[in-house]
């Protein structure tokens, strides 16, 4: 729940504002129409106050990995970003109208589908470790159905490295799908505890609640919920159409000891595959790019807190040039036989006959003023 009132919206060049979306712990989210190409988009905004530099940290690293990996097909995909007139930081970002924050909790989630998202967001994580970066918030919120229906992993404002950490990072959890190595504050984020956060929300999708989250009012506050982490075992979820196959694949994926847990992201799909193929379900395709494909993690500065990206310090007056009378789209072709020929079109032309009309009268007029003057005439 958000600990502050949403922030106004910004006016922002080509972007007409809609409606509230959501608003979090540091930013807000709106919904706008892009005016070209026409389309609704997400407007994620810092507040007005920006001047804490570990939030400016945050927001500048969450556009750059989105940069880099929005091109997967289970990523949300990033438009762009800048600073709006009034120096708030936002990213532009592909519109999902729907989300599973809640969908887990009030409608039993056929088995079928979750394997199938549980496939699509390991792909989403091995391509993210393969460009050395770890999401570090994987669970059901942050992850967004598409308008077609497809779900994409979304929100890396916590993301970070795989090679460099910072002092703050540890305190940066969802405590319900951390591993308890992250509970513990002895690492920051690893390929070992994303497997055991896909692990714990594949588990929440099909039990309607998260692993060591308790019916009883009153039972789950965040020391109660890291204590069953940190000693707790997995437990079978309570539904017949689970296979026991499937349960043996969470519960390797959420052991205490992350030696016991599958090696990377990209083995965990493959299990949830097999477990599809035992269903008879058609095994979901991993969506993993190519071993050329060129590491990212260069690329992102996850210590920069500059303000980045175009600035608008006033809103753009709309100064369309106007078309003459007449002219279609047909004026606006190219000419191709006048382009390779060189030759003038008229207007270019008729400057060149006057003036030699003008020239071609004076040389007359001087031949007859001395004809005149020499008698001849």
């Amino acid at each position: 729940m958000a600990t502050r009132l949403p922030s106004a919206p910004p006016i922002l060049p080509g972007l007409a504002y809609i409606r509230p979306l959501g608003s979090g712990g540091f930013a807000d989210v709106f919904l706008y129409e892009q005016d070209m190409p026409r389309r609704d988009v997400a407007v994620k905004v810092l507040p007005s106050d920006v001047r804490d530099a570990d939030l400016r940290r945050m927001f500048n690293a969450e556009a750059d990995v989105l940069a880099h990996l929005s091109a997967h097909p289970s990523i949300v995909t990033v438009y762009q970003a800048g600073i709006s007139a009034d120096g708030r930081p936002y990213i532009v970002m592909e519109f999902c109208p729907g989300s599973l924050a809640q969908r887990y909790r009030i409608e039993r989630i056929p088995v079928d589908e979750v394997l199938t998202i549980g496939v699509k967001m390991a792909s989403a994580l091995e391509s993210a470790h393969r460009a050395g970066l770890v999401h570090r918030d994987v669970k059901p919120s942050n992850i967004l159905v598409t308008t077609f229906g497809a779900p994409v992993l979304a929100d890396f404002g916590i993301s970070s490295s795989l090679t460099r950490a910072t002092a703050d990072e540890v305190l940066a959890m969802s405590i319900p799908w951390s591993a308890p190595e992250v509970i513990a504050e002895e690492t920051a984020g690893t390929v070992a505890s994303e497997v055991w956060s896909l692990g714990a929300t594949v588990y929440s999708l099909l039990a309607g609640h998260s692993p060591f989250e308790r019916r009883d009012r009153g039972q789950n506050s965040k020391e109660q919920l890291r204590r069953r982490i940190a000693k707790g075992t997995y437990t079978d979820i309570a539904r017949t159409d689970v296979p026991a196959s499937l349960q043996a694949v969470l519960a390797r994926a959420m052991s205490r000891d992350a030696r016991q847990r599958h090696a990377s992201a990209r083995e965990f799909a493959d299990a949830l595959r097999g477990v599809q193929t035992e269903l008879g379900i058609s095994p979901t395709p991993l969506e993993i790019a190519a071993d050329g494909w060129s590491s990212a993690s260069h690329g992102v500065d996850f210590s920069d807190t500059e303000l980045r990206g175009p600035a608008r310090s006033r809103i753009e007056r709309d100064e369309r040039r106007k078309s003459r009378p007449g002219l279609g789209v047909a004026a606006l072709a190219r000419d191709e036989d006048s382009d390779v020929t060189g030759l003038e079109s008229p207007r270019g032309v008729l400057p060149w006959v006057i003036a030699a009309a003008v020239a071609a009268v004076v040389v007359v007029g001087g031949i007859l003023t001395a004809l005149l003057a020499t008698g001849v005439l």
